[in-house]
């Protein structure tokens, strides 16, 4: 099931920096509207909702990835690279060393990949699109989040604000990381 709505930004922005253990919470005020899709797995609309995402990305995508296996966004981000989106990513380094991954797929395609091992688990799963849209949830990049897994995907559009909290975060981890050097 997919739901899209529109809401009220500083409700969302309050929201979420609440959720996400900050500090303070955010109060800027703003009159622009943020929409918002909900998907759900297994076999739900969680998948397409980032797939679509990576789709309309025109300008950036980076990645915060836990567990990345999933062969369609990882196939999808390489055809966002190819039409000249600045594609980057960053996972967790024990869940993505020592197998072939698609991590390891994107790196050897020239993405540019780091993978982090600074934390007991890097357990990020989150999306920034065009540095306007976030995607976040519990669901991980792999094909077991899509096909057997209860998982959520939330897309947020339309929101700097947040895509900026999230950048500023995303940045850390990515001076963090080891580059991903490719195998061939």
């Amino acid at each position: 099931m997919t739901r899209t709505r529109s809401l009220c930004l500083p409700a969302l922005l309050l929201c979420l920096s609440l959720f996400a253990g900050c500090c303070a919470p955010v109060t800027e005020k703003t009159a622009s509207q943020a929409a918002f899709e909900i998907g759900f797995s297994p076999k739900g609309q969680a998948l397409s909702i980032i797939l679509n995402g990576i789709e309309q990305a025109e300008k950036s995508i980076v990645v915060a990835a836990y567990s990345f296996t999933s062969k369609p966004i990882a196939t999808a981000l390489l055809e966002a690279h190819r039409r000249g989106v600045d594609v980057r990513v960053v996972a967790d380094a024990k869940s993505n060393s020592g197998k072939y991954s698609a991590v390891t797929f994107l790196a050897n395609q020239g993405v540019p990949v780091r993978i982090n091992g600074h934390y007991a688990i890097f357990h990020h799963k989150f999306m920034i699109f065009d540095k306007r849209h976030v995607e976040t949830g519990s669901f991980n990049y792999s094909a077991a989040a899509a096909d057997k897994n209860a998982e959520n995907v939330l897309l947020l559009r339309d929101v700097p604000e947040i895509a900026g909290i999230y950048a500023r975060e995303w940045e850390k981890f990515w001076k963090e990381g080891e580059e991903v050097k490719a195998q061939y």
